[in-house]
Protein backbone atom coordinates (compact mmCIF):
# COMPACT_ATOMS: atom_id res chain seq x y z
CA UNK A 1 0.00 0.00 0.00
CA UNK A 2 1.26 3.51 -0.76
CA UNK A 3 2.53 5.45 2.19
CA UNK A 4 1.80 9.11 2.77
CA UNK A 5 4.54 11.61 2.12
CA UNK A 6 6.05 13.13 5.28
CA UNK A 7 5.00 16.68 6.01
CA UNK A 8 8.06 18.94 5.91
CA UNK A 9 8.92 20.51 9.23
CA UNK A 10 9.28 24.29 9.09
CA UNK A 11 11.62 25.82 11.64
CA UNK A 12 10.09 29.27 12.02
CA UNK A 13 12.91 30.31 14.32
CA UNK A 14 15.41 29.71 11.50
CA UNK A 15 13.36 29.97 8.31
CA UNK A 16 14.94 28.73 5.11
CA UNK A 17 15.30 30.92 1.99
CA UNK A 18 13.02 28.48 0.15
CA UNK A 19 10.23 28.89 2.71
CA UNK A 20 10.58 32.68 2.65
CA UNK A 21 10.36 32.65 -1.16
CA UNK A 22 7.24 30.48 -1.01
CA UNK A 23 5.54 32.88 1.41
CA UNK A 24 6.32 35.81 -0.85
CA UNK A 25 4.84 33.96 -3.82
CA UNK A 26 1.66 32.98 -1.96
CA UNK A 27 1.06 36.27 -0.19
CA UNK A 28 2.10 39.28 -2.28
CA UNK A 29 1.72 42.52 -0.34
CA UNK A 30 2.99 46.10 -0.54
CA UNK A 31 6.65 46.07 -1.68
CA UNK A 32 7.90 47.94 1.40
CA UNK A 33 6.08 45.59 3.77
CA UNK A 34 7.38 42.62 1.78
CA UNK A 35 10.91 43.96 2.36
CA UNK A 36 10.26 44.37 6.09
CA UNK A 37 8.78 40.89 6.51
CA UNK A 38 11.61 39.26 4.57
CA UNK A 39 14.16 41.12 6.69
CA UNK A 40 12.39 39.94 9.84
CA UNK A 41 12.64 36.28 8.82
CA UNK A 42 16.21 36.55 7.56
CA UNK A 43 17.35 38.01 10.90
CA UNK A 44 15.21 35.78 13.10
CA UNK A 45 17.85 33.11 13.57
CA UNK A 46 20.37 35.72 14.67
CA UNK A 47 21.04 37.13 18.14
CA UNK A 48 18.26 38.40 20.35
CA UNK A 49 17.90 41.88 21.69
CA UNK A 50 20.97 43.30 23.42
CA UNK A 51 20.52 46.25 25.77
CA UNK A 52 21.34 49.53 24.07
CA UNK A 53 22.80 52.36 26.10
CA UNK A 54 21.82 55.99 25.83
CA UNK A 55 25.37 56.74 24.65
CA UNK A 56 24.92 54.25 21.78
CA UNK A 57 21.64 55.85 20.75
CA UNK A 58 23.17 59.29 20.88
CA UNK A 59 26.19 58.20 18.82
CA UNK A 60 23.97 56.53 16.23
CA UNK A 61 21.68 59.55 16.02
CA UNK A 62 24.69 61.83 15.59
CA UNK A 63 25.94 59.62 12.75
CA UNK A 64 22.55 59.74 11.03
CA UNK A 65 22.27 63.52 11.32
CA UNK A 66 25.89 64.03 10.21
CA UNK A 67 25.21 62.00 7.07
CA UNK A 68 22.23 64.22 6.27
CA UNK A 69 23.42 67.76 7.14
CA UNK A 70 27.13 67.66 7.91
CA UNK A 71 28.97 68.41 11.16
CA UNK A 72 27.50 71.77 12.18
CA UNK A 73 25.24 70.62 15.04
CA UNK A 74 25.35 69.53 18.64
CA UNK A 75 23.13 67.12 20.59
CA UNK A 76 22.49 67.97 24.23
CA UNK A 77 20.21 66.81 27.04
CA UNK A 78 19.70 63.31 25.60
CA UNK A 79 17.46 61.15 27.77
CA UNK A 80 15.11 58.18 27.59
CA UNK A 81 11.50 58.85 26.61
CA UNK A 82 8.87 56.53 28.06
CA UNK A 83 5.76 55.41 26.22
CA UNK A 84 5.17 52.99 23.37
CA UNK A 85 4.93 49.26 23.94
CA UNK A 86 7.32 48.18 21.20
CA UNK A 87 9.89 50.90 20.37
CA UNK A 88 12.88 52.51 22.10
CA UNK A 89 12.72 56.29 22.25
CA UNK A 90 15.21 59.01 23.11
CA UNK A 91 14.42 62.71 23.40
CA UNK A 92 17.20 65.27 22.87
CA UNK A 93 17.86 68.91 21.99
CA UNK A 94 19.56 69.67 18.68
CA UNK A 95 21.52 72.90 18.27
CA UNK A 96 21.70 73.44 14.50
CA UNK A 97 21.03 75.67 11.52
CA UNK A 98 17.44 74.78 10.73
CA UNK A 99 16.77 75.49 7.02
CA UNK A 100 13.05 75.74 7.78
CA UNK A 101 13.57 78.22 10.59
CA UNK A 102 11.95 81.63 10.65
CA UNK A 103 12.44 83.85 8.77
CA UNK A 104 14.89 82.06 6.48
CA UNK A 105 16.87 79.54 8.45
CA UNK A 106 19.27 80.25 11.25
CA UNK A 107 20.74 78.87 14.43
CA UNK A 108 18.17 77.35 16.74
CA UNK A 109 17.65 74.61 19.31
CA UNK A 110 14.99 72.04 18.45
CA UNK A 111 13.72 69.32 20.73
CA UNK A 112 13.51 66.00 18.84
CA UNK A 113 12.65 62.35 19.37
CA UNK A 114 14.59 59.35 18.06
CA UNK A 115 12.27 56.33 17.76
CA UNK A 116 13.95 52.97 17.11
CA UNK A 117 12.66 49.42 16.91
CA UNK A 118 14.29 46.52 18.80
CA UNK A 119 15.69 43.37 17.17
CA UNK A 120 12.08 42.37 16.48
CA UNK A 121 8.85 44.06 17.48
CA UNK A 122 5.50 42.67 18.56
CA UNK A 123 4.46 43.76 15.09
CA UNK A 124 7.11 44.24 12.43
CA UNK A 125 6.59 47.53 10.62
CA UNK A 126 8.49 50.03 8.49
CA UNK A 127 10.14 53.15 9.87
CA UNK A 128 10.16 54.50 6.31
CA UNK A 129 6.37 54.16 6.09
CA UNK A 130 5.95 55.83 9.48
CA UNK A 131 8.26 58.67 8.45
CA UNK A 132 6.57 59.19 5.08
CA UNK A 133 3.03 59.21 6.46
CA UNK A 134 3.88 61.90 9.01
CA UNK A 135 5.68 63.94 6.36
CA UNK A 136 2.80 63.70 3.87
CA UNK A 137 0.15 64.75 6.40
CA UNK A 138 2.01 67.77 7.81
CA UNK A 139 -0.38 70.73 7.81
CA UNK A 140 -3.39 68.50 7.18
CA UNK A 141 -3.92 67.00 10.62
CA UNK A 142 -1.79 67.46 13.76
CA UNK A 143 1.46 65.51 13.38
CA UNK A 144 4.99 66.20 14.62
CA UNK A 145 7.53 67.59 12.14
CA UNK A 146 9.72 64.95 10.51
CA UNK A 147 13.47 65.20 10.06
CA UNK A 148 15.38 62.02 9.17
CA UNK A 149 14.93 58.28 8.77
CA UNK A 150 17.35 55.35 9.03
CA UNK A 151 15.19 52.73 7.28
CA UNK A 152 17.54 49.75 7.56
CA UNK A 153 19.65 50.50 10.64
CA UNK A 154 22.69 51.83 8.78
CA UNK A 155 23.54 54.31 11.54
CA UNK A 156 21.65 53.09 14.61
CA UNK A 157 21.53 49.52 15.94
CA UNK A 158 18.08 49.07 14.34
CA UNK A 159 15.84 51.06 11.94
CA UNK A 160 14.79 54.41 13.36
CA UNK A 161 13.24 57.81 12.64
CA UNK A 162 13.84 61.27 14.07
CA UNK A 163 10.90 63.65 14.40
CA UNK A 164 10.04 66.75 16.37
CA UNK A 165 9.00 66.57 20.01
CA UNK A 166 5.27 67.26 20.40
CA UNK A 167 4.00 68.85 23.58
CA UNK A 168 1.15 67.15 25.36
CA UNK A 169 0.01 64.06 27.23
CA UNK A 170 -1.53 60.80 26.03
CA UNK A 171 -4.10 60.67 28.85
CA UNK A 172 -5.57 63.18 31.29
CA UNK A 173 -3.23 63.76 34.20
CA UNK A 174 -5.88 62.79 36.74
CA UNK A 175 -6.74 59.41 35.24
CA UNK A 176 -5.23 56.01 34.53
CA UNK A 177 -4.88 53.62 31.61
CA UNK A 178 -3.79 50.09 30.83
CA UNK A 179 -1.05 48.98 28.44
CA UNK A 180 -0.32 51.31 25.51
CA UNK A 181 -3.26 53.58 26.26
CA UNK A 182 -5.88 50.82 26.10
CA UNK A 183 -8.60 51.36 28.70
CA UNK A 184 -7.88 55.05 29.23
CA UNK A 185 -10.66 56.66 31.25
CA UNK A 186 -11.63 60.09 29.92
CA UNK A 187 -13.42 62.38 32.43
CA UNK A 188 -16.93 63.44 31.29
CA UNK A 189 -16.09 67.14 31.30
CA UNK A 190 -13.49 66.81 28.51
CA UNK A 191 -15.10 64.16 26.31
CA UNK A 192 -16.92 66.56 24.00
CA UNK A 193 -13.82 68.67 23.38
CA UNK A 194 -11.52 65.75 22.60
CA UNK A 195 -14.26 63.75 20.86
CA UNK A 196 -15.00 66.46 18.30
CA UNK A 197 -11.30 66.68 17.41
CA UNK A 198 -10.97 62.89 17.28
CA UNK A 199 -13.79 62.64 14.72
CA UNK A 200 -12.60 65.70 12.80
CA UNK A 201 -9.04 64.46 12.47
CA UNK A 202 -10.20 61.04 11.26
CA UNK A 203 -12.46 62.72 8.70
CA UNK A 204 -9.61 64.89 7.41
CA UNK A 205 -7.32 61.87 7.21
CA UNK A 206 -9.80 59.82 5.19
CA UNK A 207 -10.55 62.66 2.77
CA UNK A 208 -6.86 63.49 2.27
CA UNK A 209 -5.92 63.43 -1.43
CA UNK A 210 -3.36 60.65 -1.16
CA UNK A 211 -3.32 60.06 -4.92
CA UNK A 212 -1.81 63.52 -5.46
CA UNK A 213 0.59 63.33 -2.50
CA UNK A 214 4.19 62.18 -2.35
CA UNK A 215 3.82 58.99 -0.33
CA UNK A 216 7.31 57.65 -1.01
CA UNK A 217 7.44 54.02 0.10
CA UNK A 218 3.72 53.91 0.94
CA UNK A 219 2.62 52.02 -2.13
CA UNK A 220 -0.31 53.26 -4.17
CA UNK A 221 -2.39 50.27 -5.28
CA UNK A 222 -3.53 49.89 -8.86
CA UNK A 223 -7.10 49.20 -7.72
CA UNK A 224 -9.29 48.91 -4.66
CA UNK A 225 -9.25 45.15 -5.06
CA UNK A 226 -5.45 45.09 -4.92
CA UNK A 227 -5.40 47.37 -1.87
CA UNK A 228 -7.69 45.09 0.11
CA UNK A 229 -5.98 41.89 -1.03
CA UNK A 230 -2.65 43.36 0.05
CA UNK A 231 -4.02 43.67 3.59
CA UNK A 232 -5.39 40.13 3.67
CA UNK A 233 -2.11 38.77 2.29
CA UNK A 234 -0.05 40.81 4.76
CA UNK A 235 -1.81 39.60 7.89
CA UNK A 236 -2.30 35.98 6.82
CA UNK A 237 1.40 35.89 5.99
CA UNK A 238 2.26 37.32 9.43
CA UNK A 239 0.11 34.67 11.10
CA UNK A 240 1.70 31.82 9.12
CA UNK A 241 5.22 33.16 9.72
CA UNK A 242 4.84 33.59 13.46
CA UNK A 243 2.05 31.41 14.91
CA UNK A 244 3.35 28.79 17.32
CA UNK A 245 0.35 26.50 16.89
CA UNK A 246 -2.37 25.83 14.34
CA UNK A 247 -5.66 27.47 15.31
CA UNK A 248 -8.45 26.34 12.94
CA UNK A 249 -10.57 29.40 13.81
CA UNK A 250 -7.95 31.66 12.25
CA UNK A 251 -7.97 29.62 9.05
CA UNK A 252 -11.79 29.77 9.02
CA UNK A 253 -11.74 33.54 9.54
CA UNK A 254 -9.30 34.21 6.73
CA UNK A 255 -11.26 31.96 4.37
CA UNK A 256 -14.41 33.95 5.12
CA UNK A 257 -12.58 37.27 4.68
CA UNK A 258 -11.28 36.24 1.27
CA UNK A 259 -14.68 35.02 0.08
CA UNK A 260 -16.46 38.18 1.20
CA UNK A 261 -14.18 41.08 0.23
CA UNK A 262 -16.56 44.05 -0.01
CA UNK A 263 -16.58 46.60 -2.77
CA UNK A 264 -14.79 49.81 -1.84
CA UNK A 265 -16.34 53.07 -3.04
CA UNK A 266 -13.30 55.18 -2.13
CA UNK A 267 -9.80 54.32 -0.97
CA UNK A 268 -8.27 56.38 1.84
CA UNK A 269 -4.98 56.74 3.61
CA UNK A 270 -5.69 55.01 6.92
CA UNK A 271 -3.73 55.13 10.17
CA UNK A 272 -4.25 51.48 11.13
CA UNK A 273 -4.26 52.16 14.90
CA UNK A 274 -6.47 55.25 15.23
CA UNK A 275 -7.43 55.36 18.91
CA UNK A 276 -6.94 57.04 22.25
CA UNK A 277 -3.35 56.49 23.36
CA UNK A 278 -1.94 57.32 19.93
CA UNK A 279 -2.50 61.06 20.08
CA UNK A 280 -1.17 63.75 22.40
CA UNK A 281 -3.18 66.68 23.72
CA UNK A 282 -2.35 69.73 25.76
CA UNK A 283 -3.79 70.57 29.14
CA UNK A 284 -5.80 72.45 30.29
CA UNK A 285 -7.25 73.35 26.86
CA UNK A 286 -7.47 69.69 25.66
CA UNK A 287 -6.24 70.46 22.15
CA UNK A 288 -4.93 67.48 20.15
CA UNK A 289 -1.34 68.44 19.38
CA UNK A 290 -0.08 65.39 17.47
CA UNK A 291 -1.12 62.01 16.11
CA UNK A 292 1.65 59.45 16.57
CA UNK A 293 2.50 55.83 15.71
CA UNK A 294 1.93 55.88 11.93
CA UNK A 295 3.74 52.57 11.44
CA UNK A 296 0.57 50.82 10.17
CA UNK A 297 -0.33 53.54 7.63
CA UNK A 298 -1.50 52.25 4.25
CA UNK A 299 -4.13 52.74 1.56
CA UNK A 300 -7.38 50.92 2.30
CA UNK A 301 -11.12 51.21 2.89
CA UNK A 302 -11.95 53.89 5.49
CA UNK A 303 -14.13 51.32 7.27
CA UNK A 304 -10.93 49.57 8.38
CA UNK A 305 -9.99 52.55 10.59
CA UNK A 306 -13.60 53.07 11.69
CA UNK A 307 -14.02 49.45 12.77
CA UNK A 308 -10.73 49.59 14.68
CA UNK A 309 -11.64 52.78 16.54
CA UNK A 310 -15.04 51.51 17.67
CA UNK A 311 -13.74 48.22 19.08
CA UNK A 312 -14.93 47.91 22.65
CA UNK A 313 -11.42 47.19 24.00
CA UNK A 314 -10.39 50.71 22.94
CA UNK A 315 -13.40 52.36 24.55
CA UNK A 316 -15.25 52.58 27.83
CA UNK A 317 -18.79 52.29 29.07
CA UNK A 318 -20.50 55.52 30.08
CA UNK A 319 -21.83 56.20 33.55
CA UNK A 320 -25.25 54.80 32.58
CA UNK A 321 -23.66 51.33 32.54
CA UNK A 322 -24.46 50.40 28.92
CA UNK A 323 -23.52 53.14 26.41
CA UNK A 324 -20.22 52.34 24.68
CA UNK A 325 -18.07 55.43 24.24
CA UNK A 326 -15.70 55.22 21.26
CA UNK A 327 -12.25 55.86 22.67
CA UNK A 328 -13.97 56.79 25.91
CA UNK A 329 -15.14 59.94 24.13
CA UNK A 330 -18.27 59.69 22.01
CA UNK A 331 -21.26 57.31 21.93
CA UNK A 332 -20.86 54.87 19.03
CA UNK A 333 -23.87 55.99 16.99
CA UNK A 334 -23.02 59.67 17.45
CA UNK A 335 -19.42 58.97 16.44
CA UNK A 336 -20.48 57.32 13.19
CA UNK A 337 -23.07 60.00 12.43
CA UNK A 338 -20.60 62.82 13.10
CA UNK A 339 -18.00 61.12 10.91
CA UNK A 340 -20.45 60.73 8.02
CA UNK A 341 -21.43 64.40 8.32
CA UNK A 342 -17.81 65.55 8.42
CA UNK A 343 -16.68 63.47 5.43
CA UNK A 344 -19.84 63.41 3.32
CA UNK A 345 -19.19 59.68 2.99
CA UNK A 346 -21.58 56.90 4.02
CA UNK A 347 -20.85 54.46 6.82
CA UNK A 348 -21.86 50.96 5.73
CA UNK A 349 -22.71 48.61 8.63
CA UNK A 350 -21.94 45.53 6.51
CA UNK A 351 -18.46 46.85 5.75
CA UNK A 352 -17.97 47.76 9.40
CA UNK A 353 -18.75 44.17 10.35
CA UNK A 354 -16.33 42.86 7.71
CA UNK A 355 -13.45 45.05 8.87
CA UNK A 356 -14.23 44.28 12.49
CA UNK A 357 -13.55 40.61 11.75
CA UNK A 358 -10.41 41.55 9.83
CA UNK A 359 -9.20 43.66 12.76
CA UNK A 360 -9.82 40.80 15.17
CA UNK A 361 -7.67 38.55 12.97
CA UNK A 362 -4.97 41.26 12.91
CA UNK A 363 -5.03 41.67 16.71
CA UNK A 364 -4.69 37.94 17.26
CA UNK A 365 -1.86 37.68 14.74
CA UNK A 366 -0.02 40.43 16.61
CA UNK A 367 -0.40 39.27 20.20
CA UNK A 368 -0.74 35.50 19.84
CA UNK A 369 1.47 35.10 16.77
CA UNK A 370 4.34 37.56 16.59
CA UNK A 371 4.17 38.61 20.24
CA UNK A 372 4.59 35.11 21.60
CA UNK A 373 7.42 34.27 19.23
CA UNK A 374 9.53 37.40 19.74
CA UNK A 375 9.13 37.15 23.52
CA UNK A 376 10.24 33.50 23.54
CA UNK A 377 13.25 34.35 21.39
CA UNK A 378 14.25 37.35 23.52
CA UNK A 379 14.05 39.71 20.56
CA UNK A 380 12.55 42.71 22.35
CA UNK A 381 13.36 44.92 25.31
CA UNK A 382 9.70 44.54 26.31
CA UNK A 383 9.67 40.73 26.51
CA UNK A 384 7.70 40.59 29.78
CA UNK A 385 5.06 43.03 28.51
CA UNK A 386 4.85 41.33 25.10
CA UNK A 387 4.43 37.92 26.72
CA UNK A 388 1.73 39.34 29.00
CA UNK A 389 -0.14 40.72 25.99
CA UNK A 390 -0.40 37.19 24.60
CA UNK A 391 -2.93 36.51 27.34
CA UNK A 392 -5.51 38.72 25.64
CA UNK A 393 -5.25 36.57 22.52
CA UNK A 394 -7.71 34.02 23.89
CA UNK A 395 -10.50 36.49 24.73
CA UNK A 396 -9.92 37.90 21.25
CA UNK A 397 -10.33 34.42 19.77
CA UNK A 398 -13.65 34.09 21.61
CA UNK A 399 -14.74 37.44 20.19
CA UNK A 400 -13.74 36.26 16.71
CA UNK A 401 -15.73 33.05 17.17
CA UNK A 402 -18.81 35.09 18.04
CA UNK A 403 -18.29 37.40 15.07
CA UNK A 404 -18.04 34.47 12.67
CA UNK A 405 -21.13 32.82 14.15
CA UNK A 406 -23.02 35.95 13.15
CA UNK A 407 -22.03 35.74 9.49
CA UNK A 408 -21.65 32.04 8.70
Amino acid sequence: MPTSMPVPVIDKNRPSPEWIAELRRRFPCEPEMDRVLVRKLELRGGPGYSPVSLDQLRAGTEALIRARIGDDFNITNARWLSGGASKLQMVFDLDWNDPAGIPSGGRTTTRMVMRMQPAESISETSRAIEFQAIKALAGHIPVPPTYWVDPDGSFLPYPAIVYGFAEGVAKPSATSSKVSGVGTWIPPEVRATLGAQFVGDMARLHTFDWAAADLGVIDKPASAQQALEWQLNHWERVWIEDAREEIPLMRLAMGWLRRNIPECDQLSLVHGDFRVGNFLFTEPDYRISAWLDWEYAHISDRHEDLAWSIKSMFGQVAEDGHTLLVGGLVPREQFLADYAAATGLPVDPVKLAYWDIFNSFKCIAIVLGTGCRVASLGKTHQDVLVAWLAGIGYPLLEDLRGQLEGVL
